[in-house]
């Protein structure tokens, strides 16, 4: 526990103007990220006695070993520079939201060519227009379904589409009118997108106009005596008016804007979100978060709206934007959201009317999310702690391991050697440390041997950090690979120690786990091995093993922990497999990167073509000078000629 006053900064060094600052530990590793008006008033705050402090903050500045800030010309700057901080570092004591779930969306491809109607999760991409979140998949389905027969967008995967252009036949949509079937060229790539464009445009909100002017073209079809055209519309009218129906009208005036209320007690906080469009829900999500440092509720809304909103532009950002409480830098806020929207954003309380009514209904949203979250937490928190003392008692330890690191070696017959670093901590697996090692020490087969080098490796590099070098010590082979090269305080690599290191294996992994650590003078952190047979977990030194009951939520966990790194393990050994099995003798040739590859074998068709092909062929090919199609030739003659291909099923040899 570090005294803040040891690296308090000298009066008068502190600018008294706007700026961002951060607290770093004892590893260099930032645990904090602040914003201020005024750097000099904001830190003099943390740099008072200790007694005074929030016991959350106490914390933080005797955690902290050091602080340093950046000046910024404006409070927007500075909100911007804190949000992509914050998101760079992780920092462990700031506000960090966690979804309750992955929520899909409703996406349209309008970067493609003949853009798609899907469903998607995860991080967004540019050039797709999303709608939501949902709560289920099946909502999105049910909508797209009957908003189809209106506007029949492509909504067939990438293999599907060519597949059909291929054959001439459209799939299933295409014969019941659900799709217009531009992969056979029924409508063209601009009268495709016009659809997407007006299917994007009724989600967004623009229902009213698009549905008048099919009421208008149904009456003039009925005055004309189509009456097939005229059925038509009116059961696409239909159609539209139900899916409208899915989603319920809660403001008359045709809103956009997003609800944001809060529920919170002295240890976490729920955040509630409703995204209305045309006056109708189209979306919910939710966040919880632990409140590891003293914050407001005003502090809890400008960090939802910087989650919210950091990756966000243009319509994404609604014109109003409604909350319960206002964040301390309104108007800088307020600024940052403009910037984003690119037009006038209101950022408010709800005083009264139905926008009040709604604000309450998702504030009974984020209370039931709040008390959801911590009964689901309560029994997760209590088994995760009886585990820990369980194995601390079993292992003969001090206290209980509150970060647990696993190795595995992993390999097919001696080929792809590599191993795997999974990181539990407080019982958790914190996938940002997993780490994967490529054994280059020797050749062959020999598990005992690779976790000797794979510890090795790992503990050299924490020893490098400890010593505060700023660079880290490279392998035997010079790689540096898996360690940074200069104090940038990411929360990533090596910089902890675990309390207990896990092996996968018995007896003779163990002791080159343990020996590896006594040649670097490790002497702190314990060591045990999880054998696969009997589930028994051996001790360094021990002719026995330690057998712990099979109803044990210590076995439990560490069995957890072995499982996800041998998990881990396999994934890269398969996918180190994979590339070598794809690989080509291109790949030999320097400076010959994946366009050029590519470009090359567009070309020229196939790799077999190009083994063929002249010199004076080669260099047609655009980027292709003729020294490099000279390396090409070169390339090929030297390698190995590939193997016959050969059908399976009848024994015939393909050419």
């Amino acid at each position: 526990m570090a005294d803040p006053s040891s690296y308090r900064p000298k009066p008068g060094q502190i600018p008294d103007s706007p700026g961002v600052y951060k607290f770093r530990d004892e590893h260099r590793r930032v645990i904090y990220v602040g914003k201020a008006k005024s750097l000099r008033q904001r830190l003099a705050n943390y740099f008072q006695p200790l007694a005074s402090l929030h016991p959350r903050t106490a914390t933080m500045v005797t955690t902290a070993a050091s602080v340093e800030w950046t000046v910024v010309a404006t409070e927007v700057e500075a909100l911007q520079l804190e949000y992509s901080w914050i998101k760079e570092f992780d920092p462990r004591f700031n506000v960090k939201y966690r979804d309750d779930k992955s929520y899909p969306y409703l996406a349209v491809t309008l970067n493609e060519e003949f853009p798609r109607v899907q469903v998607m999760r995860g991080a967004k991409k540019k050039g797709v227009r999303y709608f939501g979140p949902y709560g289920h998949a099946w909502a999105i389905r049910e909508t797209v379904d009957l908003m189809l027969r209106v506007f029949p967008v492509r909504t067939c995967s990438a293999g599907v589409f060519k597949n059909a252009a291929r054959t001439g036949r459209p799939c299933l949509l295409g014969y019941i009118g659900k799709c217009s079937a531009p992969c056979v060229g029924r409508v063209d790539a601009e009268e495709h997108r016009e659809l997407a464009e007006d299917f994007c445009d009724f989600m967004a909100g623009r229902t009213g106009a698009y549905i008048r002017r099919l009421e208008k073209d149904m009456r003039e079809a009925a005055e004309e005596m189509e009456y097939e055209r005229a059925a038509r519309l009116r059961d696409d009218i239909e159609a539209l008016r139900r899916a409208m129906e899915k989603s319920a009208v809660v403001l008359a005036d045709a809103t956009d804007a997003d609800l944001i209320a809060l529920a919170e007690d002295e240890l976490e906080a729920a955040v509630q979100i409703f995204h209305v469009r045309g006056g109708r829900v189209r979306g919910q999500r939710g966040w919880v978060t632990d409140k590891v440092e003293a914050v407001t509720s005003a502090d809890l809304v400008e960090h939802a709206l910087q989650q919210l909103y950091g990756e966000e532009s243009g319509d994404a950002v609604p014109k109003e934007v409604l909350v319960p409480a206002l964040p301390e830098d309104e108007a800088a806020v307020t600024a940052w959201l403009t910037d984003k929207r690119g037009a006038g954003v209101s950022l408010r309380i709800p005083q009264r009317g139905d926008k009040r009514a709604l604000m309450e209904t998702v504030q009974r949203n984020a209370q039931q999310s709040l008390v959801l979250h911590k009964t689901k937490r309560a029994s997760d928190l209590t088994t995760r702690s009886r585990a820990l003392e369980e194995i601390a008692a079993a292992l003969d330890l001090d206290s209980a391991p509150l970060r647990i690191e696993c190795f595995d070696i992993s390999h097919l017959q001696g080929d792809d050697v590599v191993a795997s670093m999974v990181v539990f901590e407080d019982g958790l697996a914190r996938k940002s440390e997993y780490r994967r090692f490529q054994i280059k020490g020797f050749e062959g087969q020999d598990d005992v041997r690779s976790m000797h080098e794979v510890i090795t490796r790992r503990f050299r590099r924490y020893l490098a950090e400890k010593e505060k070098t700023g660079e880290w010590a490279p392998d035997e082979d010079g790689s540096v690979a898996a360690g940074p090269t200069e104090e940038d305080g990411r929360p990533k690599k090596f910089a902890y120690p675990p309390q207990l290191v896990v092996v996968d294996g018995g007896q003779p992994q163990v002791a080159a786990a343990k020996r590896a650590m006594d040649e670097l003078g490790i002497d702190d952190v314990a060591v045990c091995g999880l054998a696969k047979r009997l589930e028994e977990v051996w001790l360094p030194g021990e002719d026995d093993p330690v057998v712990l009951p099979r109803s044990s939520e210590g076995l439990y966990l560490l069995q957890r922990v072995r499982d996800e790194a041998h998990r881990f393990a396999i994934q890269y050994q398969r996918s180190k497999r994979n590339k070598r099995i794809r690989s080509s003798p291109l790949d030999a040739v320097p400076g010959l990167g994946e366009t050029r590859k590519q470009a090359l074998i567009k070309h020229f068709g196939s790799v077999k073509r190009l083994r063929s092909a002249t010199i004076d062929q080669i260099c047609e090919v655009p980027g292709i000078g003729r020294k490099t199609a000279e390396t090409i030739v070169a390339a090929f003659a030297t390698a190995e000629p590939a193997a016959p291909a050969v059908n399976t099923a009848t024994g015939e040899i393909m050419e």
